[in-house]
């Protein structure tokens, strides 16, 4: 055997010890988030909130009890969360939105939410009105580029 067949044979061996270890991983995270979905689900209510603002903050300025700053991972603190500020009740409280869905959270309205601790799973507006999803999510600087250089060329345009 000569060097070359060696040098790939060690980089294939490599490469699956990679991808089993990846397989592992995987499945424990997925168990992992099965078990916090079950806890979510426990623990959900049905809450009558006016929603105040929203915003995605990092978890140290988003004025969340420092309990729940102490008990995230560091790698998460510096990471954007999206936070909704509401009134619940008398109270006013930092509340921490679902991903996926945040940007359906109407501002300045009364809302129908599942709530499980300081986490909101879904939103449903108040009095028959529907919440729609509000797209004013700016377009990359890139995209911008991009697509006033299709105009120019002519791209995309039906004739």
């Amino acid at each position: 055997m000569n060097t070359g067949t060696i040098v790939l044979i060690v980089i294939l061996v490599i490469l699956a010890a990679a991808i089993v270890a990846l397989i592992f991983l995987g499945k424990k995270a997925q168990k992992k988030q099965a078990e916090q979905q079950e806890q979510i689900d426990a623990y959900k209510q049905n809450v009558t909130m006016l929603v105040i603002d929203k915003k995605r903050l990092r978890l140290t300025q988003s004025g969340l009890p420092q309990a729940v700053i102490d008990q995230t991972p560091r790698l998460m603190r510096r990471s954007k969360l999206p936070i909704v500020k509401a009134k619940v009740g008398p109270q006013i409280m930092t509340l921490v939105a679902d991903e996926k869905i945040f940007d359906d959270i109407p501002v300045k309205r009364e809302v129908k939410a599942v709530v499980s601790g300081i986490y909101i799973t879904s939103v449903r507006g108040m009095h028959g009105k529907n919440t729609a999803p509000q797209n004013t999510k700016k377009k990359s600087r890139f995209k911008q580029l991009l697509e006033k250089a299709q105009e120019k060329a002519g791209v995309g345009q039906v004739k």
